[in-house]
């Protein structure tokens, strides 16, 4: 932990900052849930962002669905256009608030730093 400075975490997931790396990977946010981790810029991480609201707002299918804890049907497109990740409604709900709730933290950081620096 002494490596890594943690951004949002919530049941599904964490998402954190590597504190020693490239100088290319310091700016971008590793967000892990499942068995994944995605080290995405913040650009990456609002598209992914879009890409979860745009599969919750059309799976209302599955919201009355009896096997919707068992049943992967719903498609979310990450920002690498080769991977889609095939989830259920609980995973969906998980990964939607894991990435809002960094993208939030993330910008509060930097409204917070703003704030102390005057800019």
């Amino acid at each position: 932990m002494q490596d890594i400075h943690p951004i949002y975490h919530n049941k599904f997931g964490f998402a954190f900052q590597w504190k020693r790396n490239s100088v290319k990977d310091i700016m971008k946010v590793q967000i892990v849930f499942r068995d994944t981790g995605l080290l995405l810029s913040k650009e990456e991480l609002n598209q992914f962002s879009k890409n979860i609201k745009y599969t919750k707002d059309n799976s209302s299918l599955c919201s009355d669905c009896e096997h919707n804890e068992s049943c992967k049907a719903l498609l979310i497109d990450s920002p690498a256009p080769q991977i889609t990740f095939a989830v259920n409604l609980k995973e969906l709900n998980g990964i939607h608030d894991l990435v809002e709730g960094s993208l939030f933290q993330m910008n509060l950081d930097k409204y917070l730093g703003g704030l102390c620096k005057g800019d």
